[in-house]
């Protein structure tokens, strides 16, 4: 999903964002050059499924990490993590490659300093770039946004009931007593709602779970509540079986 290129920065995002669906068989080779375009917009959403992407595509996704990215995929044990890592962060550095007119694999990409202790690995940035991003997956789904301004994004699988019970103390007050007034059964998408938009908002603030996720009202219903004056919480269409959210903060 990409908003029009002429739309204002403080147009209002629709009310759910239907991420662009991405095939990267199409992928070029590490040492591509793009030609620069710029951002489309104030969002730009696209969404890679994993279990879609064939053997070469895979390949071509592993090819495009550097080699920190390649010690971490092959940490993983399972084959499945190891490819959702490599489609994930070759994604990422697919869209953010024509974004500064570099091949994918000299990105300036840096840590900015730990919101909790200043260590340097807090937030993904770019160095010395206005094109801000985030990126999350989870089993088979990647998402990754782009913005001018700060943005975060997030998705999950739905939470299952004892992780529902075990995540109380995450929630607001308020969305405590909203999930306690639901019957059992809708609670796990609740939840799922409410975790995602957390995360997304948290992201984009770039302190993560340092930050006490149950201090932010979002809302555990089928519309997100605005975190703060300046933050816009949407949800994100994804395919059954998982929740996502993206949170933008405007100029």
């Amino acid at each position: 999903m990409a908003l029009p290129a002429h739309a204002p920065p403080t147009a209002p995002l629709p009310e759910r964002l239907c991420p662009a669906v991405l095939d990267l068989s199409g992928l070029r080779s590490p040492a591509y050059v793009p030609r620069p375009r710029a951002l489309r917009g104030p969002l730009e959403l696209y969404l890679a499924e994993v279990g879609t992407q064939g053997e070469p595509a895979l390949r071509q996704a592993r090819e495009l990490l550097d080699a920190e990215e390649r010690a971490r995929a092959g940490a993983f044990r399972r084959p499945g993590d190891r490819d959702a890592y490599a489609v994930a962060h070759a994604t990422l550095r697919s869209l953010l490659s024509p974004l500064l007119g570099v091949r994918a694999g000299a990105l300036p990409l840096m840590r900015e300093p730990c919101a909790g202790c200043g260590g340097p690995h807090g937030r993904p940035a770019l160095r010395g770039s206005a094109v801000h991003f985030s990126l999350s997956h989870s089993g088979d789904l990647v998402l990754v946004a782009l913005a001018p301004a700060p943005v975060g994004i997030d998705v999950e699988g739905l939470a299952t009931a004892q992780a529902v019970l075990g995540a109380q103390s995450a929630l607001h007050p308020a969305e405590a007593q909203e999930l306690a007034r639901l019957p059992a059964h809708e609670r796990s998408a609740s939840f799922t709602r409410a975790w995602v938009r957390k995360e997304a908002y948290l992201k984009g603030l770039g302190t993560g779970l340092v930050r006490d996720p149950a201090l932010d009202y979002v809302g555990t219903g089928p519309a997100p509540a605005d975190p703060a004056p300046a933050w816009t919480l949407r949800d994100v269409l994804v395919p059954s079986g998982y929740a996502a959210a993206v949170a933008l903060r405007w100029p």
